[in-house]
């Protein structure tokens, strides 16, 4: 899914995206709150959820058990849903997204992060939408992770937010400003992105290339970065550029990154 052509997601206007978006997080909040009146008019009547071939009255049990279950025994986990990437035409939608679980005691008693995706299937039907198959809670793979990973990269970028560099920014991260050829440490790269005056206004990599041994990663790629420098003058840049990960503490950490800037 994560190959799946921007023509495709083209078919859908901004507002049939932000729409068919709202409808998804509707969903999972009637999962979460036990609004089983809010399932039965989401689900259709024939829904099949794979891949266990679950019908539309199984899976509402499931889910209404589920928020019983955690009423009685409430868990401090925490899951949040981001990178959607939606493609529809009038009567039909697919949605995608990433789902990002926090546990608060995993392994060893150490809170951990895992990843899955998810993938909605929907049929417009009495003029609204509702889910006809669900392929969610798959597990991403380490390649999948580092997609998104470098997804997420991009929009910290944009955002400065110094918080998700913190996080994931291995402790000996490095990195060669594309600009300048400057040679910077973690603590003097976070504060070169985050204390910049630009204004950001898109981040985004094509042409990605993973590329995985043992508990190192190399991602390579075209990094386009567009926005306003501290002068308000316009800017559009495009880097080839290599960044290095590594897996520590069990999960993937950013420990160098290098671009060239193409002409």
């Amino acid at each position: 899914m994560l190959g799946i052509s921007a023509a495709a997601f083209g078919q859908c206007s901004d507002a049939d995206k932000k729409a068919l978006e709202a409808f998804d997080r509707a969903w999972g909040t009637a999962g979460e709150t036990g609004d089983k009146a809010a399932l039965m008019n989401i689900y259709a009547d024939d829904y099949t959820g794979l891949p266990g071939m679950q019908n539309k009255a199984a899976t509402i049990e499931t889910t209404m058990k589920a928020f019983e279950d955690n009423k009685k025994n409430p868990h401090p986990d925490k899951v949040t849903h981001e990178h959607y990437y939606i493609s529809c035409t009038p009567t039909t939608a697919t949605i995608t997204h990433r789902n990002t679980i926090w546990t608060a005691d995993g392994t060893g008693g150490k809170p951990e992060t895992f990843y899955t995706k998810s993938i909605h299937f929907l049929e417009k039907r009495g003029g609204k939408w509702q889910v006809v198959s669900n392929a969610g809670g798959n597990s991403l793979d380490d390649y999948g992770v580092l997609w998104y990973l470098e997804q997420d990269w991009n929009d910290a970028g944009v955002k400065r937010d110094k918080d998700w560099f913190e996080k994931n920014y291995a402790s000996d991260f490095t990195s060669v400003s594309s600009r300048t050829g400057k040679l910077m440490n973690r603590a003097e790269d976070i504060a070169d992105t985050v204390n910049d005056k630009g204004t950001p206004e898109l981040n985004e990599t094509t042409d990605m290339n993973i590329r995985i041994d043992g508990n190192t990663a190399i991602v390579t790629g075209i990094f386009r970065n567009k926005g306003k420098d501290d002068k308000g003058v316009a800017y559009d840049r495009k880097i080839r550029f290599t960044d290095t990960w590594v897996r520590r503490d069990g999960r993937w950490q950013a420990w160098a990154t290098a671009g060239s800037e193409i002409k």
